[in-house]
């Protein structure tokens, strides 16, 4: 994994988004910075991501947005799989962040210091 390229999904108006950035550039490494909100994540990307994650979808959703309220979202809910997904990629606010992926590996950066396992 180590000199694998790395890569956030970012969003810049986030504390904890902009302080995982800065925690990975002290560490002298460029990621690639993606704004998934501009450039929203495709359902297979968020697939591979939750793989990346060892997660499920729901693991990756903000339930306290108020888009999720709006839209009558919980955790408990028993949707597919590929609906989660499928919300994620049209919802993207809805996605925890930051995301980094480093490799076959990624992580949720709350907080900012659990992207340390990847560098």
């Amino acid at each position: 994994m180590a000199g694998s390229p790395i890569t956030i999904y970012h969003n810049p108006h986030c504390s904890k988004s902009r302080a995982t950035l800065k925690l990975i550039e002290e560490q002298g490494l460029h990621p690639t910075v993606i704004d998934y909100l501009k450039t929203p994540p495709s359902v297979a990307e968020l697939d591979m991501l939750c793989t990346a994650l060892d997660a499920d979808p729901t693991d990756m959703v903000r339930f306290n947005e108020q888009e999720a309220k709006d839209l009558g979202l919980k955790k408990s809910d028993t949707r597919m799989r590929a609906d989660w997904l499928k919300l994620l990629a049209e919802y993207p606010r809805l996605i925890e962040r930051p995301i980094v992926l480093r490799g076959e590996k990624a992580v949720i950066g709350r907080p900012p210091e659990n992207v340390k396992a990847l560098l």
